[in-house]
């Protein structure tokens, strides 16, 4: 089951992973009232299972009411690639000082959860992994075992990411196993991971889908089944 942007945004925030105030609206009014509410400038983004959102015009930035209602207005409705816009997304912009790539996945042939860090984020991990495959650090985790603060620590800084991240990434990665493992998860992702100016590290998207085998165990995600 693969969430949207934004409820993957609201299962990173219920274990404690920080992201960007904001919320989900199919409704012009309401997202210039959610944009007001949230401060300006803000981010109205459509919440569509497909990539390239930026390019096909589904992700803008508003400084002001007016510029919110024209962004809403556009995007609600738009076609990308075949997906029509029925939800959008609007958040407070961030400031971005650098952006980092993080994920858990299983490698079911060595048997154990695989994670990916790169200090190379906010483009496909895909490109990184052909162009640069050595700025991917990546962790085997025993699932018996779990992932320890300190080969956390030792897999940030194998990323090289810079050190006023190291803190607030340790965080949020150990949060972000306990997301993908306790949340019966085949993949989470945070492209971009940022640090900002002050300091601060959240997750500014959000990839995520859950097993469908395990929902029996957790009757919540009946949220996501019109996904």
């Amino acid at each position: 089951m693969d969430l949207l942007e934004y409820q993957g945004k609201q299962f990173f925030a219920s274990y404690g992973i920080p992201v960007s105030d904001g919320a989900a609206t199919d409704n012009v009014d309401e997202a210039v009232a959610i944009a007001d509410r949230v401060g300006y400038p803000v981010v109205v983004k459509a919440q569509v299972h497909t990539g390239g959102r930026g390019k096909a015009g589904g992700v803008k930035l508003a400084t002001n009411s007016d510029e919110a209602r024209t962004h809403a207005s556009n995007i609600l409705g738009l076609d990308i690639k075949g997906h029509i816009v029925k939800t959008i997304w609007v958040e407070h912009a961030s400031d971005i000082a650098e952006e980092y790539y993080a994920s858990f996945t299983l490698d079911r042939s060595a048997k154990a959860y695989l994670g990916m860090l790169s200090a190379q984020g906010g483009v496909e991990i895909e490109s990184v992994a052909e162009t640069d495959p050595d700025a991917i650090a990546r962790i085997h985790v025993n699932p018996a075992e779990g992932l320890t603060e300190d080969a956390c620590r030792d897999w940030v800084a194998r990323a090289k990411l810079n050190p006023a991240a190291t803190e607030g990434a340790v965080s949020i990665l150990m949060k972000l196993f306990t997301a993908y493992v306790e949340g019966d998860a085949d993949l989470v992702e945070i492209n971009p991971l940022i640090l900002m100016p002050n300091g601060q590290v959240h997750a500014l998207d959000a990839k995520v889908s859950l097993d469908s085998n395990a929902l029996y165990e957790h009757p919540d995600y009946v949220q996501y089944d019109a996904t």
